[in-house]
């Protein structure tokens, strides 16, 4: 029901919602407990007038079973002269009234002093003279236009005395209520007021409470594609201090993000635009009429078309290294796996391959990326190393201990040629998009490979190293965690 009222504000401020929503908590749970407690107070009210009607019964048979009159010594002679003792003697509460009656009329009524005048009441002693004598003590509650009663209605017969009578002893009710609608009354007020101060503190407080959103919104605002360096003040370590923190990483992966798209773009369009500057140049200037020219230029702008969607296929290949199911690792037998890429790249080139230590461990590794990046470390071997050199794959297994005191196992696969090698300052950028050694030709390849390379690596959690000597060979491995 609140969580309704709260929707149908989605037009103001979170701090108003809240504000509503807190105050809304606030009042059912002041309305609960005080009705809860006025109930409580009714029925202990309730009861408290039974019991003083059923003691002051029992004070009054007290009276009777002696059968004398403590002020003379003598007999109780009717019914009359018991009943107006009774009521002379009686202390009554402040809301009670007492009579009398007897003959169809009221005989005895309640002493000056008695502020309720039960005799006054016409229609309550029109309601005790129609009903019937039960013969027994009775607890009931009468209500006439003036007032509503608990009553005690009493028979009174002595054996001497032919004339019964009826003792009446009634609390007002109207007046009984009355304080206590009074004391939840000032429990309400009290209530109200408290509830006014928690809210203006509240209001105070949620200003506070909810500055960072109020910065989170000026900063979401400020940013545009073109400017992301905004970044949120973190104060604190709660919840609201975690989200400021989460933003900041979004807003550093949106930014490395864009930065990457827009280096991707300039990279794409400087690898493309050559292939096309070939094609344009060849086509302008080939001549029509020369069947040679024609081959020639066909044949030209057939390789440069290859190159294009080699390209194109290795940018889709990065595009899906986001994605979750890039890898999708499956136990795999790795000396197996070792002699079917043996097998594959055999044909690459003509090489002298070979395997070592081709391990028969079982992995959990996704056997068609894995040999994709094993295949393409091969392909750049035959490019960079002469005919009928060495070239190696390889596996093995490492142990090492971990922190937690278990032993950590790794997989390396590795592939080492006799080639020309890289030079040392080329090594940390030849993982990146469209980069190449000073040795690479732009002719070969998209320049992806190993880029892709190491994003098959740290799919599966592992990295990619290298190690090489100028003239002498390279060594790629790719460390993999079992």
């Amino acid at each position: 029901m609140i969580s309704g009222w709260v929707d149908r504000l989605r037009g103001v401020s979170v701090r108003t919602r809240i504000m509503v929503a807190l105050i809304a908590l606030s009042g059912l749970t002041l309305a609960i407990a005080g009705t809860a407690n006025y109930l409580v107070q009714l029925g202990d009210l309730h009861a408290q007038i039974d019991d003083s009607l059923r003691r002051e019964v029992r004070e009054f048979r007290a009276l009777a079973e002696t059968g004398l009159n403590p002020e003379t010594g003598e007999a109780f002679t009717s019914a009359a002269e018991l009943t107006y003792l009774a009521i002379q003697r009686s202390s009554l509460e402040e809301n009670e009234g007492v009579l009398v009656l007897e003959d169809g009329a009221v005989r005895w009524s309640a002493p000056a002093p008695v502020p309720v005048r039960l005799e006054t009441d016409t229609e309550l002693v029109r309601q005790l003279l129609a009903r019937p004598e039960s013969g027994r003590v009775e607890l009931t509650t009468l209500r006439t236009p003036t007032a509503s009663y608990r009553t005690a209605l009493v028979p009174v017969q002595l054996a001497d005395d032919r004339t019964p009578a009826r003792m009446v002893l009634a609390f007002d009710l109207n007046q009984e209520l009355n304080e206590l609608h009074r004391n939840i009354g000032i429990w309400a007020a009290a209530g109200t007021i408290a509830l006014i101060i928690s809210a203006a503190i509240s209001f105070g407080l949620l200003k506070t409470l909810l500055r960072p959103l109020r910065a989170l919104r000026r900063t979401a605002a400020a940013i545009g594609a073109d400017d992301l360096d905004e970044r949120l003040t973190i104060d604190g370590n709660d919840d609201l201090a975690d989200l400021s923190e989460t933003f900041n990483s979004m807003l550093d992966r949106l930014q490395d993000a864009l930065a990457s798209q827009r280096q991707l773009l300039r990279d794409v369009g400087h690898e493309l635009r050559t292939p096309v500057a070939i094609l344009q140049g060849h086509l302008e200037l080939q001549d029509a009429e020369d069947p040679d020219d024609v081959r020639q230029t066909q044949a030209l702008a057939l390789d440069e078309l290859a190159r294009m969607t080699m390209l194109i296929d290795d940018l889709s290949t990065l595009a899906s290294a986001d994605r979750n199911d890039f890898v999708q690792p499956k136990p795999t037998d790795v000396g197996a796996l070792m002699l079917d890429v043996l097998d594959k790249a055999s044909a690459l080139g003509d090489r002298q391959w070979s395997l070592a230590g081709a391990d028969t461990v079982k992995a959990s590794i996704d056997p068609h990326r894995v040999t994709q990046a094993l295949l393409q470390l091969c392909q750049n071997a035959v490019k960079f190393s002469a005919p009928g050199s060495a070239i190696v794959i390889g596996s093995d297994v490492t142990t090492e201990p971990a922190a937690d005191g278990t032993r950590h196992r790794t997989l390396r696969l590795w592939v080492r040629d006799a080639g020309i090698g890289i030079d040392e300052e080329d090594i940390a950028a030849i993982f990146d998009r469209f980069s190449r050694g000073r040795n690479g030709s732009r002719a070969e390849g998209s320049g992806l490979g190993l880029t892709i390379v190491r994003a098959i690596c740290e799919g599966h959690g592992g990295r990619i190293s290298v190690a090489s000597t100028r003239n002498t060979g390279s060594v790629f491995t790719l460390e993999l965690p079992i």
